[in-house]
Order: structure tokens, then C-alpha cells, then sequence
């Protein structure tokens, strides 16, 4: 199928309405559009050189996490949640009970994520693995009714208050195995000559075009980026997530995959997604850069603390993977009493490294401000 002739469905006459019926994708794909081949060149390329920063980086798993972290949060946002990532590093004490909904579902995020790509040692991807990270995903109090782990048996819709009014109707429930099914082949078909990241772009677009659950299909298709390139060897850490870039160029983003369905323009969605990995890319190897910079300057400052310094560089690495900590944290961690322990919190204070978030007198949370700054808004490529 030629990206040049791709016919993108049609709408499919049910009681009331019309719900859209997308064409297959596991098929035979080319183009004619030579700036594809240029953006796949780069994006490939880019991807490569991130792959490669994730296999040199000493203790790359400490940082990982906050990768994974940081595209929770930031996943969750375009669907509304309001947590900052100096709220999701907290625990569920430390968060005001207003704000609690919202962090929960971080947390679960991040759950998911993790037992998926911990799935992915073991099992292909899958749809049986896709139900199960939308089962963790969605569990607790806001998700409960939206048939966690289970593709929905209802018609959904997107934008409005109802069908009546919906700005795009996904395909009837009844049509959901057979889209399903193609999907799944579609990524692991060795008999089509098709590139990796065109897949992964095709595959994003089809799913949600597909919208297979009641809700989460937004976070579970930006869940699937990452874990398609996993799977298939082109990511050896899970440290590449578009969901800031998809935030940032919201509009754009909506506005490619809605063309697609009204035009059949699929070129523009695959040149978007491209220049979506390489600039993504691009941010992912500058964070890196920051934290190997941040790392050898803190190795520097710390032994100035003298007979400190050991017991500060374990909770320094302890802290490049969850950054918050309270003084029985440290206590506990180092094995100490809780007044050598206040006194080494207070020393990362005055060095600028930790800072006080609580605003309690007891039970006070400390943040790594200085490596929160990697992760935080600021620093996304505009």
C-alpha cells in the first residue's frame, strides 16, 4: 500500500449514528514522499545514539526510573491529571488530599509501564500484554468502572457530550477483534519489508483510531510507542517517551491523526511522528549529558564533607532514583540515628543539593532539587 493512495476508512451506519471503520494496516507499505526517507534516516540515526548513551551511562537503571517518572506524569497531564513531577517523587503523605486522585494515577502509570516492559523479557507484545498494563493502569476509584484490562463491549467516543455531538466516533465494539487482530500481526509480520519506526508510527495512529477501551487509550497508545521499539531490539532501555513532545505540540499532534481520517493524509502523520523521535531524541541525549555533568560535579563537592562524604554519596545514589527522602529515610537507608542523620540532611541543604518541601516541623520531605531540574518543564526542546 502506497502511502500516496491509502484510503483510511469509512463511516459505517449503526441505529443512530455512524462510527468510523478504519482499513488495515498489516500490510506492504511505500511511499513516494522523499522527505520521509530523509526524516526516517535521521530519526533512526538519533535513535541509535540514544540507544547507545543508555549502554555507557555508569548505573543508567538509577536514572531510568525517572525517565519513567517524568513520561507518567506528563502522559497523565494531557489527559487532564494536574501533578508536577516535584509532587509525583512524593509519597502519598506528602501530597495535599485535593490533589491525591491525580497522583494516584501517576502512580499507576508508572506501575504499568513497569510491568510491561519487565513483561517484555519474557513475552512478545502483545494484546494479552496490552490488557494487562491497561488493568494496572486504570485500577483504584477513577477507573474502576471503566472495565479495567478488558477491551470495551460498548460504543465510546471522542469530544461532545454524547454521540449526538461527538467529534469522532471510534469503530463499533462488534469490529474491534478483527482491527485487533490485524494490529497484533502487523507487529511481528516478517514477511512485509516495512521499517521499525514506520510501524511504530502506523501502529500509534491505528490504535487510537481503534480506541479499544472505555478509557486510557490515550496514555495505553503512548504506553505502545516505547514498548514496540523495545520489543523489536531498537531500545535497549526504555528511555525515549514522546508524551512531552505530544504535549507540547498538542494541536499538531490531533490535528495529524485527524487528518488522516478525514483526508487521507497518512504522510503527514508519519513525517510528524518522525520529527516527533528526533527531537525527542535529541532532548533524551541532552539529559543524559546533564546527569553525567551533575553526577561528576556532586562526586567533587561531596568529598568536602569529609568523614560525611561516604554516608552523602550513598544517599546521593539512592536519590538519582527516587529524589525525595525524610530524615528516617535516611536513617533507615544508612543505618543510623536520627541525629547524625538530620545533621547529614542539613549539610545537603546548605550545599544547595536538598530543600525542604513540606513546610512541616516533623515528618519533613526533602527533594534533589539540583537533579529534579533534569526532569523538570523548563528544560523540553521548544
Amino acid at each position: 500500500m502506497k502511502f500516496e493512495q491509502f484510503q483510511s476508512g469509512f463511516y459505517k451506519p449503526q441505529l443512530q449514528y455512524k462510527s468510523f471503520l478504519p482499513t488495515r494496516i498489516n500490510l506492504e507499505w511505500s511511499w513516494d514522499d522523499p522527505r520521509i526517507n530523509v526524516l526516517l534516516e535521521k530519526a533512526t540515526q538519533a535513535l541509535g545514539e540514544l540507544n547507545a548513551f543508555s549502554l555507557i551511562v555508569p548505573d543508567v537503571d538509577l536514572y531510568i526510573h525517572m525517565h519513567i517518572l517524568k513520561e507518567a506524569n506528563t502522559s497523565s497531564r494531557i489527559e487532564g491529571t494536574k501533578t508536577e513531577m516535584d509532587e509525583a517523587v512524593l509519597d502519598e503523605a506528602s501530597i495535599l488530599p485535593e490533589r491525591r486522585d491525580d497522583w494516584r494515577e501517576v502512580q499507576n502509570y508508572v506501575m504499568a509501564m513497569n510491568a510491561a516492559i519487565d513483561a517484555l523479557k519474557n513475552l512478545p507484545l502483545s494484546l494479552r500484554l496490552i490488557r494487562k498494563t491497561h488493568e494496572i493502569l486504570m485500577q483504584g476509584a477513577r477507573g474502576k468502572r471503566k472495565t479495567p484490562g478488558e477491551f470495551r463491549h460498548s460504543q465510546n467516543w471522542i469530544g461532545g457530550a454524547s454521540l449526538a455531538d461527538a467529534a469522532f466516533i471510534p469503530p463499533h465494539h462488534e469490529d474491534l477483534p478483527d482491527l485487533l487482530s490485524d494490529l497484533e500481526a502487523f507487529w511481528h509480520n516478517g514477511s512485509i519489508q516495512v521499517p521499525h519506526l514506520i510501524r511504530c508510527a502506523l501502529s500509534h495512529y491505528q490504535f487510537e483510531t481503534i480506541h479499544p477501551f472505555l478509557d486510557g487509550n490515550g496514555r495505553i497508545g503512548r504506553l505502545l510507542i516505547p514498548l514496540y521499539l523495545i520489543s523489536h531490539g531498537l531500545l535497549s532501555k526504555p528511555s525515549l517517551y514522546l508524551s512531552a513532545h505530544l504535549e507540547k505540540h498538542r494541536g499538531a499532534y490531533y490535528d495529524a491523526l485527524t487528518r488522516v481520517r478525514e483526508s487521507n493524509d497518512i504522510g503527514l502523520w508519519v513525517r510528524f511522528f518522525l520529527q516527533a523521535m528526533i527531537e525527542t531524541t535529541a532532548h533524551g541525549k541532552q539529559t543524559f549529558q546533564r546527569i553525567l555533568t551533575l553526577r561528576q560535579e556532586l562526586e567533587k563537592r561531596i568529598v568536602s564533607l569529609g568523614r560525611s562524604a561516604e554516608n552523602a554519596r550513598k544517599l546521593i545514589h539512592r536519590l538519582y532514583r527516587e529524589p525525595a527522602i525524610s530524615i528516617n529515610g535516611t536513617m533507615e537507608l544508612l543505618r543510623i540515628e536520627y541525629a547524625p542523620a538530620g545533621r547529614l540532611v542539613g549539610k545537603l541543604v546548605d550545599m544547595g543539593l536538598l530543600e525542604e518541601v513540606t513546610g512541616n516541623q516533623r515528618n519533613r520531605s526533602y527533594l534533589f532539587g539540583r537533579y529534579l531540574d533534569v526532569f523538570r518543564d523548563k528544560n523540553e526542546i521548544a
